[in-house]
């Protein structure tokens, strides 16, 4: 268990336009479990801090920014060697496939999904028209939308609070999408997880076909089926986030960055890759498509891989290293040395080394920030910077990632704020 603290202001409209009041009100965000249900939970709580930040600047119903709409640059994306690994991993054989070439097939299918939808263009990802066939009744929809609404702020308080500043339509969407994102991680998480088998979450992955084929087992599962019936989603996210729950039963070790890259897609990349197209993107942007999801998952894979390395000590008191291990005995290290928790020259060393590599992914979604929606990049630049300030402070703390926890004080996250308006000043990019 961890608490994440996050300064937000009270709020106040006036009848010229609108307006906000800052009172340094410190909201704590409790979140509890998995390496797995901590990602899922981290990215919804920076969509609802851009979300947040957004009333600061914009109009009311602007906002529907979600960080992982940052796109990489180029005209035409091709395949990047995994950041940060040239040398660390170069005495591992290469598979046949590696895990960023399998991902980005996933990429490209949820590209061309969108390019369908919209005549080929897929920049400006609106709803579809059409219903859901399976559920005409919308007085059952209504109640089954209000009722993951109410699960949203049970259970994500900060989360729910920002999806009330999005519009009725993408705030729903998003509610059904978390919905389903926490089910999933209580079968393997939750009161009953030492119950679950690979077999139940097969059930489950069947289930999860049945609702995108209008089939939905309950009220909770409707509301995601009339979701996916209005925008071009793809169920293959949502198989790959189940993939990651298997994982998390049968695995406490990855022997090598390429291992890490696939799980962290399953548990981080995968929820970007479900909400990109609820949200929205710049409709002057001349980004591709498939940068827009090739940056979700470096910033999706930035986020996951600052999670690892701030919870080292915390994941080892679980019996869990979710450090490369090759990488580690490169340097001289073994899971001894983490079980031991001491800060050595070679501890110092091998965490320089981790941390470059979780900078290099962020560099990559930063290089996209500017092809957002205007109303989205103050926002989703705020957030980066904070979430990305993470590292910094573990290098403060002497790379002590057992006994010390990282965390961006309230006083950085303010002065980060006027720097990340500055930058979203800058329009849509010419990195085309």
């Amino acid at each position: 268990m961890y608490t994440t603290s996050c300064i937000f202001g009270s709020i106040k409209q006036t009848e010229s336009g609108t307006h906000f009041i800052f009172k340094s009100i410190a909201i704590h965000l409790s979140l509890t479990g998995s390496k797995s249900k901590e990602k899922h939970n981290l990215f919804f709580f920076f969509l609802t801090m851009a979300g947040g930040l957004l009333w600061v600047v914009c109009p009311k119903g602007n906002a529907t920014a979600l960080l992982s709409l940052i796109p990489r640059t180029g005209k035409n994306p091709k395949m990047k060697p995994l950041k940060g690994i040239s040398t660390v991993s170069s005495a591992v054989a290469n598979p046949a496939r590696s895990s960023e070439e399998r991902v980005y097939d996933v990429v490209l299918k949820q590209a061309a999904l969108v390019k369908q939808q919209r005549g080929g263009k897929g920049l400006d990802l609106e709803k579809r028209d059409g219903k859901n066939d399976g559920f005409s009744d919308w007085g059952v929809l209504n109640e089954a939308y209000d009722r993951c609404g109410e699960v949203c702020a049970e259970y994500a308080k900060t989360f729910y609070l920002g999806t009330l500043l999005m519009t009725p339509e993408r705030r729903r969407a998003v509610w059904a999408i978390y919905v389903w994102c926490r089910r999933t991680d209580e079968l393997v998480d939750g009161p009953n997880a030492s119950h679950i088998t690979p077999r139940a979450l097969d059930r489950w992955e069947k289930r999860l076909g049945d609702l995108f084929e209008g089939r939905p087992y309950d009220m909770l599962d409707a509301a995601l089926s009339d979701t996916v019936s209005k925008y071009p989603v793809d169920i293959q996210p949502f198989k790959d986030m189940i993939e990651g729950m298997r994982l998390d039963l049968r695995k406490s070790r990855y022997m090598n960055f390429d291992e890490l890259y696939l799980y962290c897609y399953y548990v981080a990349g995968t929820v970007g890759l479900m909400s990109v197209p609820v949200m929205g993107i710049a409709p002057e942007s001349k980004a591709s498509v498939e940068s827009v999801y090739n940056a979700a998952l470096d910033l999706g894979i930035a986020n996951q891989l600052t999670n690892i390395l701030r919870d080292v000590g915390e994941d080892a008191r679980r019996g869990r290293v979710y450090l490369p291990q090759d990488e580690l005995a490169r340097f001289g290290l073994s899971d001894d040395d983490i079980f031991r928790g001491q800060v050595t020259d070679r501890w110092r060393s091998f965490m320089k080394d981790q941390i470059k590599r979780a900078r290099m992914f962020f560099d990559e979604a930063e290089k996209g920030v500017s092809e957002l929606n205007s109303a989205s990049r103050w926002p989703v630049w705020a957030s980066l910077l904070l979430y990305r300030q993470i590292l910094d402070a573990i290098e403060e703390n002497d790379y002590n990632n057992f006994s010390r926890r990282a965390y961006v004080g309230k006083v950085k996250k303010f002065a980060s704020l006027p720097v990340a308006y500055g930058r979203a000043l800058v329009g849509t990019s010419k990195l085309i």
